[in-house]
């Protein structure tokens, strides 16, 4: 299942700070911002970005004109994004990575988000004609916008602007609805806008499912890669518990198509959201799992150096407690040292996702989107340009840069190529030594959004692993490092054809030490409960064995929701589980309930004596675990067959 959150940090009205270099402008005034959600809270079963808008507060931050991480030569007056006074620009990029702008062969970047954004492309053009990139259009082949079933008729909701414009005025239900849908609008912004700064000779192919739910997301990525994407970014995710790793063999196993995924926004195993775990589908040993930096530019957007993001948000990663290590990570020289025993690790490699240090982005039908700015005295507002952080920068970022080399190159599983290429490539990417995304219980820094503990203590938090702190060579935060140019995602022929290794059990095939900060690999959560969850047809059953096996084996379970009732119930007084599904087959389910516990910054996952074994018909399911009083706390409800992946859901129970 996929507990999907969308990973995208709004910054605006300024690009923000970094630690200041000689020549650079001061940090910004203390004290004269605040930050705020865009998307409203997901009800369990339902996904949600995560988008963070850092507001100016009037004044002295509006007056504050240009970014003080940028080399005092490149701060022009007054705005003027084409001059590089607000955000980074393409050029910055280009500069601070050492990239080109186009690849050598047709590559097709695919970006796959929740519902429609109907200015897309008009807004895409804009943010092309600002900084005199090629045109992106669909008259010319270059744009293509399609729903989940790769349609390009139907597209999710809202169709138009007006649509959304009438929805932000309409009743309560239409207002969250706007809401929900102008958070993702913002992520499309932030991810096509990107992907085509970096590569500017890509065909962008965006992809949008209906609602920010597993079902239409996995069915977007199919879409994505039937349509012929080379690369496909995904700047959404959410908590791997209750994924198992069969999971992984559908919708993000496209071997030969580069797939990229965010890490996260919250830290190491999601510490800022107090959900400890690492984030899915960046876990899947399919995808390439992306990790945040903070970027300090020098003279000429030259690269000065970047640490590890942690501060307002932090970038994800830890140790998965469901997906083997691949064999290219356990190969690694220092893989001892990093905490995972045989588990995956995430990132793979790192890109700018600190939203102080973020992109400058167009979005026409935002409310957030405007900024203050001077001409002399006076001061003006200009509507629909942002800045834009967070891991879904970076994860669109790293998808452009692997077609900027060429796309996968015939290797299965891209992921490798940056593992096999590093013994004999030191600096093709930038090694980040410096940093940790561990826990923090201090104050940020408003002005600068940096962190306010020392990475000693925040590296506390994985007992200073490399999964949570930077060094030389690889480390969990930021993986192998940034990119210092593509010759790091180029194929070099030696081990660019492993496998990720066997799924068979969540402890790979390291085994030993359960990982740190992530508790006991469980192994697929397929195979708890009696005997895997295996049915235990009733005694009356006289189906022809063969023909059972066959529909026991094609059965799925998808579509799993709590109803309103139960999730209302939730907050006040909770003594039952009511749940719906959707079965694929006639099928025996096994339901069982566990409770999470944390020790020590080890997270378990504790079965209670509350499970059964239902009968689903094909179709819709309705059904009710029988709990009794719940105490407050986390619940974890999953459903397993005797041979499909198991669904779950993750319930919070107030006091």
């Amino acid at each position: 299942m996929l507990l999907a959150a969308g990973l995208c940090v709004l910054l605006a009205p300024v690009a923000g700070a970094l630690a200041a270099a000689p020549g650079a402008a001061s940090p910004l005034p203390p004290g004269e911002y605040e930050t705020r959600r865009t998307c409203a809270s997901p009800l369990p079963g339902q996904v949600s970005c995560m988008a963070e808008v850092l507001v100016a507060r009037p004044t002295a931050a509006r007056a504050h004109l240009h970014p003080p991480g940028l080399s005092a030569t490149r701060q022009p007056q007054g705005f003027s994004p084409a001059a590089g006074g607000f955000g980074l620009r393409p050029q910055d990029l280009h500069s601070a990575y050492s990239l080109p702008t186009s690849a050598p062969t047709a590559q097709t970047i695919a970006i796959v988000d929740a519902y429609n954004d109907p200015a897309a492309e008009a807004d895409l053009r804009t943010y092309d004609e600002a900084f005199s990139l090629p045109a992106c259009t669909t008259e010319n082949g270059c744009f293509k916008q399609v729903n989940e079933h790769g349609e390009t008729s139907n597209l999710p909701f809202p169709k138009t602007v007006g649509e959304l414009e009438a929805a932000r005025k309409g009743s309560n239900a239409q207002v969250e609805a706007a809401e929900e849908a102008s958070g993702w609008g913002l992520e499309i912004s932030l991810d096509i806008d990107t992907a085509h700064a970096v590569c500017q000779s890509c065909h962008i192919l965006l992809v949008e499912a209906a609602e920010p739910v597993n079902l239409d997301l996995e069915a977007a990525e199919h879409s994505a890669e039937s349509l012929g994407a080379t690369e496909i970014s995904n700047s959404w995710g959410g908590p791997e518990e209750g994924t198992t790793a069969h999971e992984a063999s559908g919708p993000f196993n496209h071997p030969g198509t580069v797939i990229t995924a965010s890490a996260g926004d919250n830290g190491y195993l999601d510490w800022d959201s107090g959900l400890g775990a690492v984030e899915f589908p960046a876990g899947s040993p399919h995808v390439v799992a992306v990790g945040g930096t903070r970027l300090k530019l020098g003279a000429g957007s030259s690269w000065a150096g970047e640490t590890v993001w942690n501060g307002d948000g932090a970038g994800g990663g830890g140790c998965s407690t469901i997906f083997p290590a691949p064999n290219w990570q356990q190969s690694l020289s220092n893989w001892s040292s990093v905490g995972c025993s045989g588990t995956r690790a995430v990132a793979d490699v790192a890109a700018d996702a600190d939203p102080y240090t973020g992109v400058v982005v167009y979005d026409s039908t935002s409310e957030e989107c405007e900024t203050f700015y001077k001409e002399g005295k006076v001061e003006h507002v200009a509507k629909g340009w942002c800045v834009l952080g967070g891991t879904s920068l970076a994860s669109p970022i790293i998808a452009s840069v692997f077609a900027l080399a060429g796309g996968s190159g015939g290797v299965s599983y891209p992921a490798s190529t940056l593992y096999a290429n590093d013994p004999t490539m030191p600096t093709a990417l930038h090694d980040v030594t410096v940093g940790s995304n561990g826990e923090c219980d201090e104050p940020f820094n408003p002005s600068t959004g940096v962190s306010g503990c020392t990475v000693e203590q925040e590296a506390t938090a994985c007992a200073s692993h490399h999964i949570c702190l930077a060094g030389s060579g690889y480390d969990g935060p930021t993986g192998l490092g940034t990119p210092a140019g593509i010759t790091a995602f180029e194929p070099s022929g030696k081990g660019g054809e492993e496998t990720p290794g066997s799924e068979g059990s969540g402890g790979g095939s390291g085994g030993g030490s359960s990982p740190v900060g992530g508790g006991s690999p469980p192994g697929p959560v397929s195979g708890e409960g009696p005997a895997g969850g295996t049915p235990n047809p009733g005694e009356d059953e006289e189906e022809d064995e063969e023909e059972s096996a066959t529909a026991a084996e094609a059965a799925t379970i998808s579509a799993l929701a709590f109803t309103p009732a139960t999730v209302a119930a939730a907050r006040h007084h909770l003594d039952g589980l009511s749940f719906t599904f959707s079965a694929s087959a006639p099928v025996h389910v096994h339901v069982k309930l566990s409770r999470r516990t944390s020790s020590h910054h080890h997270v378990h996952w504790h079965a209670l004596r509350r499970s059964a074994t239902i009968a689903a018909k094909s179709g819709r399911n309705s059904s009710r675990l029988a709990t009794g009083p719940l105490a407050p706390g986390t619940y974890r409800l999953t459903l397993t067959t005797a041979h499909g992946p198991a669904r779950s859901l993750v319930l919070h129970v107030h006091p």
